[in-house]
């Protein structure tokens, strides 16, 4: 296997990884959407360290999710003209889309979130609200980390279609890997 492959394939793992972790927060925001929920409404009590929590774990479950939904290839994506492509037109729009779109717009915004990171933990940010949660600069953090995976991944997906492009078989079982071999055997 060569490098390139294998380093698709650990980005891959790594990503799978952050996203499975990522999920396992769900069962925690549904939970507190519905303490949330029944306190405001039954109980007539309003707690903004709820709030923020509820805000914190949704922003959590999203962002490390984010490159997991990449490597599935399960993002928005128009395909208007994509289904109708050849196999080799659709890696060629892919490499040019990740190259000149995906990745330049991913860095520039990945370099803007770890600014804001360093920014709020120098700050020791937290909650303008008097009761709200402390640390914001840990949200801030994991934002950046995620936007750093996300913009890997990118690079992932641009390794796997350049070596589909040029012949080079994967042996990755990720979804990835497993639809370029199929479009290109057919």
């Amino acid at each position: 296997m060569n490098i390139f492959s294998s380093t698709a394939d650990l980005i891959d793992k790594v990503s799978m990884a952050t996203g499975k972790l990522g999920a396992l927060v769900l069962p925690l925001l549904i939970i507190t959407i519905l303490v949330n929920v029944c306190l405001r409404y039954i109980f007539d009590i309003g707690l903004i360290e709820l709030e923020e929590l509820q805000w914190h774990l949704n922003a959590l479950v999203v962002l490390s999710c984010l490159s997991m939904t990449y490597l599935h290839d399960e993002h928005v994506r128009v395909d208007l003209f994509h289904n109708n492509f050849k196999t080799k037109t659709k890696l060629i729009v892919e490499i040019c889309g990740v190259l000149f779109l995906f990745l330049p717009f991913c860095v520039l915004i990945t370099m803007h979130a770890w600014n804001m990171a360093e920014y709020s933990w120098s700050l020791k940010e937290g909650s303008p609200m008097p009761s709200g949660l402390p640390a914001r600069y840990i949200i801030k953090f994991v934002m950046a980390l995620c936007l750093t995976l996300l913009t890997l991944q990118g690079v992932s997906v641009l390794l796997r279609n350049c070596l589909a492009l040029f012949g080079v078989k994967q042996h990755s079982n990720t979804a990835t890997s497993q639809s370029i071999n199929e479009e290109v055997a057919l």
